[in-house]
């Protein structure tokens, strides 16, 4: 039986373990072959597969692996990936990796060395880092002659100038790493890629893209290349979320600790956990429900983010000289035709104006035929991106060794 080389991509959390595998040589001729998750990692782990086709392979809960056993739970996968994949044979894994610091401005096969520097960013991304490595550690013990790539959803920020990047704190301060990131990358460089193959006239434009979704963030693009971004030192900045306030007077976390005797632990549940569209609305830290929603309040939490989405791209376009063109990505950019419309009205002042039953319809281009600024959804696709990257690296590396060598 012949074989067709495969990329396992790998996005790890808290709890969850979403997996794809990519068939193909190269970015132009991937194929999904196979998308799923784990969940419930560290109570009661289930199980969910489906194939190319969207069809179910598998969905029940793991009994027979140790709730916390990410090793187990990933040897799992490998197994029946070989059962239910015959003709496929894994070549490398590609790990979503959150915070690649000042070091990391591409994707890196891992090493053991490199595995010590991504440890050494724990404190910049401590929920979510933590995660990232442990699935790249569990896979080693498991499989550990497969290669492994590491791809930074801040390396994408990298080419924006000094300005963007600084805060205005002690220089100290800024030489240790204190500075603004900006995460997503990996989403915005898939955009980055996919509008000029859409509008080919927009190659060299200013763009925003509106990554919008349970966590958001916006990004000023011109000619592909990040030249500035909502989310900064972590992802809590910029704009409102699901369950983050988006930027912050800083003098608010000092009240909150000296009024309110918050500790750091206590400040992070409320930053991360309880704030943002949950916060301000009382109801859900979910778009639909809170659009579907009678309660006043909710209404706020909607028009509060979309106030926020538009201000924030006014200042986007001023860091880019212009307004080019805008796209909306991710869950509630490609889905609520809502909050499209809302942010577009905001916007119209810069030329943005949308066609109502293209938005309804998410057509790709949903700018109005007298809009000077063409407005796209497109929808995202970080697990190719990642998939792209790995199998690049794999073709380009004379010699791999594994990361247990």
């Amino acid at each position: 039986m012949s074989h067709r080389d495969a990329c396992l991509v790998i996005n790890a959390g808290s709890s969850s373990l979403k997996f794809s595998v990519f068939c193909g040589a190269g970015k132009h001729d991937l194929e999904a072959v196979l998308t799923g998750q784990i969940s419930g990692i560290g109570t009661a782990p289930r199980f969910e597969a489906k194939d190319a086709a969207r069809h179910v392979l598998a969905d029940g809960i793991l009994d027979e692996v140790g709730p916390g056993d990410r090793a187990g739970l990933l040897g799992f996968l490998l197994t029946w990936m070989r059962h239910e994949l015959r003709d496929v044979r894994l070549v490398a894994a590609g790990h979503r990796v959150v915070h690649g610091g000042t070091r990391f401005d591409a994707p890196v096969r891992l090493t053991p060395a490199v595995l010590a520097e991504l440890e050494a960013l724990v404190p910049l991304a401590p929920l979510h880092q933590p995660h990232n490595i442990a699935a790249m550690t569990a896979l080693a013990e498991v499989y550990p002659e497969l290669p492994q790539v590491a791809c930074f959803d801040t390396a994408f920020h990298s080419t924006r100038p000094w300005q963007a990047q600084m805060f205005a704190l002690p220089r100290e301060l800024t030489d240790e790493g204190v500075r603004r990131y900006g995460f997503h990358g990996l989403s915005y460089e898939y955009i980055a890629q996919r509008l000029p193959q859409i509008a080919p006239e927009l190659a060299e434009a200013r763009v925003v893209v509106c990554h919008l979704g349970s966590g958001s963030s916006l990004c000023g693009m011109r000619a592909g290349r990040s030249v500035d971004t909502t989310m900064g030192f972590t992802a809590l900045d910029g704009l409102p979320m699901g369950t983050r306030p988006g930027v912050l007077d800083p003098g608010v976390l000092i009240y909150l600790m000296r009024e309110k005797g918050m500790g750091p632990d206590e400040l992070e549940r409320l930053l991360y956990h309880k704030s943002g569209l949950l916060g301000v609305s009382g109801v859900s830290n979910d778009m639909r429900a809170l659009l579907d929603s009678e309660n006043p309040q909710a209404a706020e939490a909607v028009e509060l983010f979309c106030f926020q989405v538009a201000k924030q791209a006014a200042g986007l376009a001023a860091s880019m000289g212009g307004l080019d063109a805008v796209v909306f990505t991710a869950g509630v950019g490609e889905n609520s035709a809502p909050v499209r419309a809302r942010v577009a009205e905001k916007l119209g002042w810069l030329g943005v104006h949308i066609d109502g039953a293209a938005n309804r319809a998410r057509a790709t281009r949903i700018s109005a035929a007298d809009s000077r600024v063409p407005v796209f959804v497109i929808p995202t696709d970080e697990e190719r991106m990642i998939a792209s990257h790995t199998l690049g690296i794999l073709a380009h590396s004379a010699v791999l060794s594994p990361l247990a060598a």
